[in-house]
């Protein structure tokens, strides 16, 4: 069995992290598999010269993801309100001549928009023969063109993306897979999905990687990590106000990956940061699996985050870490101290609840299944 993965990134973003995690634990189990990303535009040394702002920027896109945004901007009346919360996969990159498609039985999608794959390509696949399994890492597929429920609103391009995919999943040739339970039930109560064949397996983790160190040391260190930490669905506000509710004659020491501290790429270096801290905080407004609450709680560091999406899967309340109420900072501020108390406690049995859930091993034995069964609808 040969698989091919693709993802519009490689490691930008949760999704495409996931999806490379997933591609090194099948090669670890022996299963032949490769993936595809989408192809970026390639800058002149001049351009670069000439004005680097915009060469960095064309770098990070590709002219079928700038043709599409033109679209979604001339189709909403000429306004950049919800450009980038929303993707309507009409335009794509052509993989279907490439060694990787011809070779490859299963093609497993994960987060394919702006400008990787369109509607129109992935029914090419199924057309070819192909087995095609679809992992969703957000609420994309069970609307029309928006990602996130609470940023919805029914516009032309909503119901038109809406009719498109409806034609594509009557096919009955996907089997989708979510990688959390909220999810799960997000796609049930879908009008698009209520029928379709779906089935939920969470992403992967490497628990030799990420996992406790001999020289843990606590503190009152809270930590706070998310690709850009200025976006507001982050929750990065109500973070800062629990804090303060904190601090009194011990100041708690926030650290925010990419404002208190620069970024990090290195991931041993990582692991030795969630091992350095007494809690991992994420306030998200809006999360399906998030991997930060997973390598946290790999590291056997305690959690607290809002009740919201699949958050509540991952820490059991007061069992491993602390579920505060949805945008409620002092409830979080409560959930902070419950942790900093009991932390050792908690970041065992976050570790073992990691161990025993979101392993490489079992994860792997489950979509090894699904690559090998028909869809029943």
């Amino acid at each position: 069995m040969k698989v091919l993965i693709l993802s519009t990134y490689e490691k930008a973003g949760g999704a495409a992290i996931a999806a490379s995690r997933l591609m090194e634990a099948l090669q670890k189990n022996g299963v032949e598999v490769k993936m595809l990303c989408r192809r970026n535009i390639k800058v002149p040394k001049l351009l670069h010269k000439l004005c680097p702002k915009l060469a960095l920027k064309l770098e990070k896109q590709s002219w079928t993801s700038i043709l599409e945004r033109a679209v979604i901007w001339a189709l909403n009346g000429f306004s950049t309100k919800d450009l980038w919360a929303t993707d309507i996969a009409l335009f794509g990159q052509d993989i279907t001549k490439t060694k990787e498609y011809h070779e490859a039985d299963v093609i497993h999608l994960h987060w394919i928009n702006q400008g990787f794959l369109s509607l129109s390509q992935i029914r090419q696949f199924i057309k070819d023969g192909k087995k095609v399994v679809w992992t969703m890492h957000d609420a994309w597929n069970t609307m029309g063109a928006y990602h996130i429920a609470i940023q919805f609103r029914e516009t032309f391009l909503e119901r038109w993306t809406w009719r498109r995919k409806r034609a594509l999943y009557s096919l009955n040739k996907i089997q989708f897979v979510t990688c959390s339970q909220w999810l799960m039930d997000e796609a049930l109560s879908s009008p698009l999905m209520a029928l379709l064949p779906i089935k939920t397996i969470p992403n992967p983790i490497d628990t030799s990687l990420f996992a406790p160190r001999q020289d843990k040391t606590y503190g009152r260190r809270v930590l706070f990590v998310a690709q850009n930490v200025n976006n507001l669905m982050k929750g990065m506000n109500y973070l800062d106000e629990a804090v303060k509710k904190l601090d009194g004659d011990e100041k708690v020491e926030l650290i925010a990956l990419g404002r208190d501290i620069p970024y990090i790429e290195n991931m041993e270096d990582m692991v030795m940061l969630y091992n350095s801290v007494d809690v991992f905080v994420l306030p998200s407004l809006s999360e399906n699996l998030p991997n930060t609450i997973m390598e946290a709680m790999a590291c056997g560091t305690p959690c607290v985050g809002f009740k919201v999406g699949g958050i509540p899967e991952m820490i059991d309340h007061r069992v491993n870490g602390y579920v505060a109420r949805y945008k409620d900072a002092a409830d979080l501020a409560d959930g902070i101290g419950y942790v900093m108390e009991n932390r050792k406690m908690l970041g065992e049995a976050a570790r073992e609840k990691v161990l025993a859930t979101y392993s490489e091993e079992a994860v792997v034995k489950r979509y090894l299944e699904v690559y090998s069964e028909k869809i029943i609808v």
